[in-house]
């Protein structure tokens, strides 16, 4: 005889409740660690990511390229930025963005901004640290050799540090004085008593495990300051109190940049050395966050020249890229032009506003803000953008970064045998637009400092 065993209506109930309460606790949990972070861009948009507890700053980077569709060249980083204080700092790429957020008052917000110095000095050491600026700790007779100048950074067993001049802002006035400082691992010192380095003539004015530095970018005149070159030094779990923050001044930017690059070597030590090298091991393993990834068809295809008789592979990489510059720019004129004969009138004007389309090319920006820009993303060898002439309307301007300098060469147009051509050197080398002009500069130095080598550019989220 078969039984069939059926359920009370109650207990069928209860486990339906407790399955809901099961899912309810699952998705709770799942929210918990799914915090809201908003990102803001150069040109002001905003997006809003949700993102877990521990991801670091690099890996809001990566999913940010990923979703704006930019290139990721490793320059890409977070900016904390505090419009009241007028201060902000480039996140560190290990840092936890949501722990950092929660230290952020209601105005401050995160931005989304190339950093191309981020890690200059782990390329270029000897421009970064002046040697008068470098001593050990214990009196020596010697200063630190320069060829082991990162490694005593980066070793936690040595002991370098800065010294220097630098002006303090006294707490509560808009007075400042100029002291004698020392900064090493246990935090930074200034003397009472001229330079002497005696213990019982130091006083510590901050230390680096629970402080963050920061960019000064509200100008000298907010705070009476004495020099341009402006930094300041930030408890970490302060959100908004001006009293705690420790404002100083340096002579020149080189002295600037050598404290604030020694804070963060002194503080983070060998981590800033990995993040530096993850780009690199990045290339052999797959990032959650990359490009996807090309199929087998797309990796087969080579370059080919046909320009002759017969088509040949072109094994060279350099002219194989040149090729495939020259190819993109003339589908782009094609592009333009593909309406045939009752368009030829467009066809003068192609190349006058080609370039308008380019990451590098910033329109009608005043000089002071390609200025801002420039020291915005770091003022490294190379640095350029492109901009309309202010006194010149045919006529556009070049913007380089060479030795922590900026400098603006004017780009005139110029004719010959009835056609247009732009120079940067008075009709010696002309071009008949101006990708190809930033092309050649990118290969060839000519009449600048340097050559072409990171484009100044804004992305929009």
């Amino acid at each position: 005889m078969e039984v069939n065993h059926l359920i009370p209506l109650p207990s069928l109930v209860a486990v339906v409740e407790l399955a809901l309460l099961s899912f309810s606790s699952v998705l709770c949990v799942i929210l918990f660690f799914l915090q809201i972070v908003k990102v803001w861009s150069e040109d002001g948009a905003g997006k809003v990511v949700e993102i877990p507890s521990d991801m670091t700053a690099r890996d809001v980077c990566q999913l940010l390229v990923y979703k704006s569709h930019c290139v990721d060249d490793n320059a890409w980083t977070l900016v904390e930025h505090h419009p009241i204080l007028g201060l902000e700092r480039c996140l560190e790429d290990h840092e936890l963005v949501v722990q950092v957020q929660a230290s952020m008052s209601s105005d401050s917000k995160f931005l989304f901004r190339k950093n191309y110095a981020k890690y200059e000095f782990f390329r270029n050491p000897l421009n970064f640290f002046p040697e008068q600026m470098v001593a050990w700790c214990q009196e020596s007779d010697g200063s630190i050799p320069q060829s082991q100048l990162l490694q005593n950074f980066l070793n936690s067993s040595s002991c370098p540090e800065i010294q220097g001049y630098l002006h303090l802002k006294e707490p509560g006035r808009r007075s400042w004085k100029k002291l004698y400082m020392f900064l090493r691992r246990s935090g930074l010192y200034y003397s009472t008593k001229g330079t002497s380095k005696e213990p019982r003539h130091l006083q510590l004015l901050s230390d680096l495990e629970d402080s963050n530095i920061f960019t000064v970018i509200t100008g000298k005149k907010l705070h009476n300051a004495p020099t341009d070159y402006q930094f300041c030094i930030r408890p970490s779990k302060v959100r908004g109190d001006c009293k705690e923050l420790k404002m100083l001044s340096a002579e020149d930017e080189q002295s600037r940049t050598c404290w604030m690059t020694a804070f963060r070597l002194l503080k983070h030590g060998i981590v800033l050395y990995q993040n530096y090298n993850v780009p690199h091991q990045r290339k052999s393993s797959l990032s959650p966050f990359s490009a996807p990834v090309r199929s087998v068809s797309e990796n087969s295809l080579v370059a080919m020249d046909f320009s002759g008789r017969t088509g040949r592979v072109i094994d060279n990489p350099v002219e194989a890229q040149s090729a495939a510059l020259e190819e993109g720019q003339t589908w782009r004129v094609r592009r333009l032009n593909q309406h045939g004969e009752k368009h030829l009138h467009l066809k003068k004007s192609v190349f006058s506003v080609i370039h308008r389309t380019q990451v590098w090319f910033h329109g009608r920006i005043i000089r002071e803000e390609a200025h801002k820009m420039m020291i915005q993303q770091g003022q490294v060898d190379g640095l350029f953008l492109l901009r309309d002439s202010q006194s010149n309307p045919r006529a556009f301007v070049l913007t380089l970064c060479h030795h922590q300098k900026i400098k603006h060469f004017q780009i005139l147009p110029c004719e010959e045998d009835g056609q247009a051509f732009f120079s940067l050197d008075d009709g010696a080398t002309k071009f008949t637009d101006l990708i190809h002009l930033v092309e050649f500069y990118q290969l060839n130095r000519g009449v600048l400092p340097c050559k072409l080598k990171h484009p100044c550019t804004a992305v929009a989220l």
